[in-house]
């Protein structure tokens, strides 16, 4: 059986903390961002924060919490409320993939998360162009 990405990042800690620092590099580096989150007023609350997290455990093939207690993810209907520009879908980007790096050491599992991401960015876009 073949190692999921949950199993490549380290497991639940690890993608845990990468959600946390994600949102802790949006409220630093990019306010206009993390403005779109109740309450807001800049800041992300706690429990968009244990959402997340509950997400990308189980998107990266993890315990199945967030889908027990949310249901499909449904990101583009979720998302479609944002106007989601090229310059949104990189300021999320660059959060992630700073959140990354400091959570986790480089790595096949690190490198196949930005991949994803990115790929879940681009999808997301809904105004202008997406081919970046």
């Amino acid at each position: 059986m073949s190692e999921t990405l949950f199993e490549a990042l380290g497991g639940e800690a690890p993608v845990r903390a990468i959600s946390n620092a994600f949102y802790d590099e949006m409220e630093l580096r990019e306010p206009a961002l993390a403005r779109l989150h109740p309450p807001f007023d800049g800041t992300i609350s706690s429990k968009a924060r244990a959402d997340f997290a509950d997400f990308l455990v189980f998107w990266t093939g993890g315990p199945k919490q967030y889908l027990e207690r949310r249901g499909h993810p449904r990101l583009g209907m979720r998302h479609a409320h944002l106007p989601i520009d090229a310059a949104m879908r990189d300021a999320w980007l660059r959060c992630m993939t700073i959140a990354v790096a400091h959570s986790i050491p480089a790595g096949p599992g690190p490198e196949a998360l930005i991949a994803r991401m990115a790929d879940v960015a681009t999808f997301l876009q809904n105004v202008g162009p997406t081919d970046g």
